[in-house]
């Protein structure tokens, strides 16, 4: 299922002069864009509400993770911000997921989503925390019971897509990290995929940061993304 504006520009600056600079040089038609607990930390809703000025859908990416009335009353938060997109840990378990659901309803202005497993962790950091299945089976463990609580969808890393993609619902938004265009450097990031075979694999939302935010011209890279999802290359 292609969504229309499937880029979601990850805004990983450390103040908000920073993150506006860049967001002059972004047309709000071709992606959304995601603040992160930094940028928020630094900046607050303030910059939210400017990026809302400027047109563009914001995903509020806060991880929330805590006991479920802390977490329901953080999210009601987000959506009084008017966000499009806010998300929790999957890890805090059915009565915190439900909570957060009962807070955002469902079919509302604000989507929520969960994560799963953080993609920096692996076996080894999984087991040390006393969870002994592999990260590709915690992550579907995890989107199954977002799923079952009602959220619109998870957080996953792209090579995870097709397995959700055959066990969930084809409205069961998947999220992911991870992209880097063709022929872009791979910088610091290990299990990637392409734009193209991203949406192939199964996912929504593409998260994408540097391959847009440190190229000389944002919005021409923006489109040459979505000429690749769409096989104009």
């Amino acid at each position: 299922m292609l969504i229309d504006r499937p880029v979601i520009v990850a805004l990983d600056f450390p103040d908000a002069a920073s993150a506006l600079s860049l967001v002059e040089k972004l047309d709000p038609s071709l992606c959304r864009v995601k603040v992160g607990k930094e940028l928020f930390t630094r900046a607050g809703p303030e910059l939210v509400k400017e990026l809302q000025k400027q047109h563009f859908d914001v995903f509020l990416d806060l991880k929330y993770h805590d006991i479920p009335n802390t977490v329901a009353g953080a999210v009601a938060a987000a959506a009084d911000l008017g966000v499009w997109m806010v998300n929790v840990h999957a890890s805090g378990g059915r009565a915190m997921l439900e909570a957060a659901r009962t807070a955002l309803p469902k079919n509302g202005d604000t989507l929520l989503i969960a994560v799963t497993v953080l993609t920096s962790m692996g076996a080894e950091d999984l087991r040390e925390i006393s969870v002994t299945v592999t990260p590709d089976e915690q992550v579907s463990i995890l989107a199954k019971l977002s799923s079952d609580c009602e959220l619109d969808g998870v957080v996953c890393s792209a090579r995870e897509t097709p397995v959700l993609r055959s066990e969930l619902a084809d409205d069961f938004l998947l999220v992911t990290p991870g992209i880097r265009p063709a022929g872009d450097s791979l910088d610091d990031q290990k299990r990637v995929m392409t734009p193209a075979q991203a949406i192939q694999s199964g996912s929504n939302y593409l998260v994408i940061g540097r391959p847009v935010t440190q190229a000389d011209d944002p919005t021409a890279k923006l489109r040459i993304i979505m000429e690749e999802i769409h096989g104009k290359k």
